[in-house]
């Protein structure tokens, strides 16, 4: 099988477990696979870069850099000797360390006299996490007698555009990766930055939330890989948070579409961007836990047959705000909901759910609560002709969702999970449900989230075993 493997978080989080990784690598390449390995940043490596970035634009004073330079020197020299041993080989990879130290360095003294810290300084800066973890696990998979070579994203042929913060591939980016990664797989195995890409100039960028999976994703759907692998430290996507519910169970097959609508209801695990590469071309995504891996996990796979589990998981999304909007004056008046969600689109409001009765007399928002005065004041602001009487607000809200392919063409599916909520007196402010049928999205009290998704995950049965 043909194999692009990421591993991040605390999967690579230091020397010791990158050697577990490169090792993890070498065992299934023995045993006849071809190889790609993805890489996130050693642990909080990113954060402080980031944090420092800031600080040295805040600031001014170089004395500081000075420190956080000697201390991620010695983290990388630490974790480059654990994971290599000692060798000609690590001194190879020490030296290729302190070399893009240096750089980074001068970058971020560059920002403490110049007392500005771009998105596209924020990207070459936070890139360094990758750029200098890509080596350490390099030089550990050759310790083992394999032959490697690590590659930066552009270098690997990630060409994006120039929105820094959130970078999107360019076309070219898959005939690239073809060109560059595919003829080393026969004879060793090849490792990537995940995270970041190039623009066609050069110019670092970064992929945004979840960038490490979409670069694997890339790669993967370049290749025509047979998985994509993404290794994490749980057992797979679960039926829901097991801080909620400590039964929760791993979902051994889920689709691409129930995978989406977790992720974007809340489930951490997958990014929705980031398996859309594999989703385009049809490649399935597998969830292992880097430290169980004989565990199965879950496979994400394009298309599955209806099941006996009509719903799949339960997820929740804290953090949000309802908006109510209300007045006689919508009823029939032509474009109302058009200007509301334009004029949130333009204030840089993210909505994540919406509902409207039939009399038009009501439209119900729930955005980020972080941007929930934002959405307020704009929507105020546009509608000052009265068309609008009234707007509410409610920042003690959680947003719930019933997932699951099966609940489609399925009668009484709403019934047994609004039933089940109003005997556990559970109180649902609003409702949402899409034409799909692939969930059923509610809000509730901030205090009512864990009861609802803890009544929905017994009614459903997903405490039983898979």
């Amino acid at each position: 099988m043909r194999l692009v493997m990421k591993f991040g978080g605390t999967s690579v989080g230091d020397g010791g477990r990158m050697k577990h990784v490169a090792e993890l690598a070498k065992e299934y390449r023995d045993s006849g696979n071809e190889i790609v390995l993805v890489t996130s940043a050693l642990s909080g490596v990113t954060d402080a870069l980031l944090r420092n970035a800031k600080e040295a634009s805040d600031s001014g004073k170089t004395s500081s850099i000075k420190e956080f330079i000697a201390d991620l020197t010695k983290q990388h020299h630490k974790a480059a000797h654990d994971a290599i041993g000692q060798n000609g080989i690590v001194e190879k990879v020490t030296g290729e360390i302190d070399s893009r130290i240096e750089e980074l360095e001068k970058a971020l003294i560059g920002i403490c006299y110049l007392g500005e810290l771009t998105a596209r300084s924020i990207d070459y800066i936070s890139s360094y996490g990758e750029r200098l973890a890509a080596p350490i696990l390099c030089g550990s998979i050759n310790s083992l007698g394999v032959k490697s070579r690590s590659f930066t994203g552009g270098e690997a042929g990630i060409i994006t555009t120039d929105e820094y913060g959130n970078a999107k591939p360019l076309e070219i980016t898959y005939s690239l990766i073809k060109e560059r990664i595919e003829p080393l797989l026969n004879d060793g195995i090849p490792v990537v930055t995940g995270f970041i890409g190039e623009t066609e100039s050069g110019i670092i960028t970064t992929l945004g939330r979840g960038g490490s999976d979409f670069s694997a994703s890339i790669i993967g759907a370049a290749l025509k890989a047979d998985e994509i692998w993404l290794w994490k430290e749980v057992h797979g996507i679960l039926t829901t948070d097991p801080k909620i519910v400590p039964e929760a169970q791993t979902i051994p097959v889920i689709s691409y579409i129930e995978a989406m609508e977790l992720s974007y209801f809340g489930a951490k695990v997958l990014h929705p961007r980031a398996i859309e590469p594999a989703i385009r071309h049809g490649i399935p995504v597998r969830v292992k836990n880097t430290f169980h891996p004989d565990f199965p996990g879950t496979i994400v796979v394009k298309d599955q047959k209806q099941s006996k589990d009509i719903v799949k998981a339960v997820t929740v999304i804290r953090n949000v705000a309802l908006i109510n909007i209300s007045g006689a004056g919508m009823v029939g008046t032509i474009g109302v909901a058009a200007r509301v969600f334009t004029t949130l689109a333009n204030a840089g409001v993210n909505i994540i759910m919406i509902s409207q009765g039939s009399s038009e007399a009501n439209i119900s928002l729930v955005v980020d609560e972080n941007h929930l005065e934002r959405a307020v004041k704009s929507i105020k602001s546009e509608f000052k002709n009265g068309i609008i009487k009234e707007v509410t607000q409610d920042s003690n809200i959680s947003v719930v969702a019933v997932v699951g392919a099966g609940m489609a063409n399925t009668p009484g599916v709403a019934g047994r999970v609004f039933g089940a909520l109003g005997k556990a007196k559970v109180n649902v402010i609003m409702i949402s449900q899409g034409s799909s049928q692939h969930n059923i999205s509610f809000a509730v009290s901030g205090e009512g989230a864990k009861k609802a998704v803890q009544v929905l995950h017994k009614e459903f049965g997903l405490e039983l075993s898979k």
